[in-house]
């Protein structure tokens, strides 16, 4: 998975950033709360592990403004602050989970593993397959003949809805009700942002099959996947 580490103090970051890293995950790292909202405008990841305490913002802040700019990637809040009033506070600000300072790396991993399975739709741990465009749901990746490419969990579920959807157009407000969940519009252009870098992800394995229909939405064309 690609995460999100969002940390000051730069002893317990490095720690964070080899256990994971450890285990598979790839890690761009934030040491405030502003560099975390500019790495996300800049490329969505998989899950976010958030200190609740930095240097600028609160981290209750950082959740919310997140949310604001239309992103629902699941946060992992991390504090000293370990009584049950602060690990409601965490909650209720709008973070998946909440884990008390110190704490063990093997059940930080965990953890994350499972806020990102919730977040992950139903529908997106199917195989799916369109001509020779395949997408491996193990692995987060999309297969165009022998090569492959490593989705992020948008990018996977914007492609999945894509190909669910072959021959057919698709509109914006059905992606973001599809991938997003939401039912009206954000002012931030996720849809666009998104498609873009999942288009410069595929045209890397030498497929394009994404047609932009002006005004009207996308269309994902079979005869593109051959």
């Amino acid at each position: 998975m690609r995460l999100l580490i969002v940390e000051d103090d730069p002893v317990i970051a490095d720690q964070i950033a080899r256990s994971l890293h450890a285990v598979g995950h790839q890690l761009r790292v934030a040491t405030t709360g502003a560099a975390a909202l500019l790495a996300l405008r800049q490329d969505d990841c998989d899950a976010i592990v958030l200190d609740r305490m930095l240097p600028d913002l609160n981290g209750l802040s950082v959740i919310d403004q997140i949310r604001r700019d239309g992103l629902s990637t699941p946060i992992l809040m991390l504090s000293a602050l370990g009584s049950v009033k602060d690990r409601i506070e965490g909650l209720a600000s709008g973070a998946d989970d909440y884990l008390a300072k110190p704490f063990d790396m093997d059940e930080l991993a965990a953890r994350i593993a499972a806020i990102a399975r919730r977040g992950t739709p139903a529908g997106d741990s199917a195989r799916l397959e369109v001509g020779r465009l395949r997408l491996d749901p193990s692995g987060h990746q999309a297969w165009f003949r022998n090569q492959a490419v490593t989705l992020n969990r948008r990018q996977y579920s914007l492609l999945a809805h894509l190909m669910r959807h072959a021959d057919r157009l698709v509109t914006r407000s059905m992606l973001l009700e599809a991938v997003w969940g939401y039912a009206f519009a954000p002012t931030a252009n996720i849809v666009e942002s998104n498609l873009s870098r999942l288009r410069t992800a595929l045209i890397g394995i030498d497929c394009d099959p994404i047609e932009t229909q002006r005004g009207a939405g996308y269309t994902l064309r079979s005869e593109r996947c051959a």
